[in-house]
């Protein structure tokens, strides 16, 4: 083909061709100019294709004081198997190896920086995880310190605890035998703030009375739940002695220790220890404090996974009444150990995503936050991320049919609806998609009756239907007025009053008092949120107060049946964190409290009346954490406290 008179030729078969060619050099050892010395084998290979395919080996090439002469590279910690298998991904970008080999491989990824393949062999490895590995998959995962392997291993076993520890790799584990006797007509608190008191209280063993994890774990302790809700130590009950029995055939527990020599001790260096039991200790993770996975096994017996002081224990505790009333001077007796005294609730970063997403879609549904699509450096996504507040754990569920970004979810009828966006490539989008719960799959809707191009757009559910607004043609060349609604019955579309302007991008629409407003965004950074009643086929667009602060693709959410927000965003320049709220009743925006971190593109939800913001772009990196906003103390924050019940 020879357009406007220039020849255009593409040979389909040159690159295949050529890199065929390449990796018959590398095994010839022609033209070779790196040498990797591998535990004691020697590799040839070509500095220019490691480069490329490894950021390590690029940084080391490129500092190279002669990068004309011959480079020698030197590994003592990787599998000489394993880098072969990266020489050949690098050539061929076929990724071929033995199962037993997986782990290998990916350190010696992690090593090469080679994320894709590190990946790619996580994905692998949970593809190929049961009840019977998922131990000793998560502690090469802690190892590797690779917080989306591990927050897909922790769901696999909280999912899976009782199965799980039936295994021998569980039953091999240290574990922490508890029993708590309950002060008369006082019940245990639920599972998780169970648990979370339970950690606190062996922090403060560990902190304040400078016993090691090796010292609980070596006998059976014994506690006291009492009826302020404090979990106290047992051996500071004035002069008891207890002998506790049980018809559970799993419990028998015989207690009497002497008082702690010292209780005031500080922890000393050594306090903190390490377990010998095979796969315990997880150096990444030192002096990290984690549930993983819990289950309540019967009445008053309870199964635990977790993480303490590093240290990877199951925890096993069994509550019954005290034989005999609590003596009337316990509080006096137990207030050093109380949790009223202890040290501050400890804070605990809110966990990340598994991807960074900027031009994500977010959504609420059934009382967690869904994160789907959107884009990275790399590629645009479809998976789609779960997270639940009460775990502060994200898991994946069923990936989108379609990768997209610039878009936004509605849920309508509990299912999430997904509509137009972008592909990250040339194409824009006009397909949608339906996520249903139950089944845990995505089905196709109807097509927009518009192509709609370049342009966040933005979706909301209001009067039983899902509504879109503005965009541009195919062409990405005009505005366009078109606002159509889906009815999610019938699975059909039809249309509504136009906008008064062309909007080439709407930032977000969102549903408040009954009307829609959508939030404008262009080139010029226009700043009047305007409400549309759709109620009626007649136009009627009421233009309502500036923003004080102009932005760009801002994320405005309803908090409350009277607050609505605009969150972050981008004023031409940069990524901000301010954040405002509006107010129908006075038709003004005020300033609230500031993210922590700035954001644009960001997704936000409000989830058990909490606002998320989640993702995004901050003007140098995309972005996989997030945070929330406590209208409380009108404050944003990144952590979560585990220890404030």
């Amino acid at each position: 083909m020879i357009p406007n008179g220039c020849l255009s030729f593409e040979d389909e078969n040159f690159i295949e061709s050529s890199v065929a060619k390449l990796n018959a050099l590398r095994k010839s050892g022609q033209f070779c100019d790196v040498r990797l010395q591998v535990c004691g084998h020697e590799m040839l290979a070509h500095r220019a294709v490691l480069a490329c395919c490894s950021p390590y080996l690029f940084e080391m090439f490129n500092s190279d004081s002669d990068p004309h002469g011959i480079s020698h590279v030197k590994f003592d910690d990787l599998n000489p198997k394993a880098v072969e298998v990266l020489l050949h991904y690098a050539y061929t970008a076929q990724l071929k190896a033995d199962k037993e080999l997986v782990k290998d491989v990916y350190s010696a990824a992690k090593k090469l920086k080679m994320d894709r393949v590190k990946q790619v062999c996580g994905d692998y490895l949970l593809s190929k995880m049961g009840t019977e590995s998922c131990i000793s998959y998560r502690n090469f995962a802690s190892h590797m310190g690779d917080s989306r392997l591990l927050g897909n291993i922790d769901a696999y076993i909280q999912h899976h605890l009782l199965d799980v520890s039936e295994e021998e790799e569980f039953l091999k584990l240290p574990r922490l035998k508890l029993e708590v006797i309950l002060e008369e007509n006082v019940c245990l608190p639920s599972n998780g703030k169970l648990y979370t008191k339970v950690i606190n209280w062996v922090q403060c063993s560990i902190w304040e009375n400078g016993e090691t994890l090796e010292d609980l774990i070596a006998e059976v302790q014994t506690l006291y739940y009492s009826a302020d809700h404090k979990l106290l130590d047992g051996n500071l009950l004035d002069g008891q002695a207890e002998v506790f029995g049980s018809d559970d055939d799993h419990i028998q527990f015989v207690q009497k220790k002497p008082p702690r020599e010292n209780p005031h001790k500080q922890m000393s260096s050594s306090s903190s220890g390490s377990l010998s039991s095979p796969g315990a200790t997880v150096p990444s993770s030192k002096h990290e404090w984690k549930i993983i996975a819990s289950k309540k096994t019967s009445s008053n017996t309870y199964l635990c996974l977790a993480v303490l002081d590093g240290v990877l224990c199951v925890i096993f505790l069994h509550g019954r009444n005290s034989p005999q009333s609590s003596p009337s001077s316990t509080p006096c007796l137990l207030k050093s150990m109380s949790f009223e005294t202890q040290p501050d609730p400890i804070e605990k970063l809110l966990s990340p995503m598994h991807y960074a997403r900027s031009g994500l879609g977010t959504a609420e549904l059934n009382g967690k936050l869904i994160a789907a699509g959107g884009y990275n450096r790399e590629e645009c996504l479809r998976t789609v991320e779960c997270y639940d507040p009460w775990e502060d754990c994200w898991t994946f569920i069923a990936p989108m049919r379609t990768p997209r970004a610039r878009f936004q979810m509605a849920v309508l009828m509990d299912k999430l609806y997904v509509m137009g966006g972008s592909n990250g490539h040339s194409d824009e989008l006009s397909c949608g998609e339906s996520y249903d719960p139950h089944t845990d799959d995505w089905t196709q809707v109807p097509e927009l009756r518009t192509n709609r191009c370049n342009a966040v757009i933005g979706v909301c559910s209001l009067n039983g239907k899902l509504y879109i607004v503005g965009g541009s043609d195919p062409f990405g060349q005009k505005g366009l007025k078109n606002c159509d609604a889906f009815d999610p019955v019938m699975k059909s579309w039809t249309s509504c009053a136009p906008l008064n302007i062309r909007k080439v991008q709407l930032s977000r629409i969102c549903e408040f008092y009954k009307y829609i407003y959508f939030f404008k965004k262009a080139a010029n950074i226009l700043n009047s949120p305007k409400r549309s009643n759709k109620k009626k086929k007649k136009k009627i667009i009421l233009i309502v107060s500036d923003l004080p602060d102009v932005r760009n693709a801002s994320g405005p959410r309803c908090l409350a049946s009277d607050e609505l927000f605009a969150i972050g965003g981008f004023d031409g320049s940069h990524a901000l964190s301010c954040v405002e709220m509006y107010d129908p009743s006075t038709n003004e925006w005020k300033m609230m409290g500031n993210m922590t971190s700035s954001r644009t593109n960001a997704g936000v939800a409000v989830v058990q009346n909490l606002i998320y913001a989640v993702g995004g772009f901050d003007g140098n990196e995309f972005l996989n954490t997030m945070e929330v906003y406590k209208p409380e103390t009108n404050e944003w924050t990144p952590y979560m406290r585990i220890f404030n019940f």
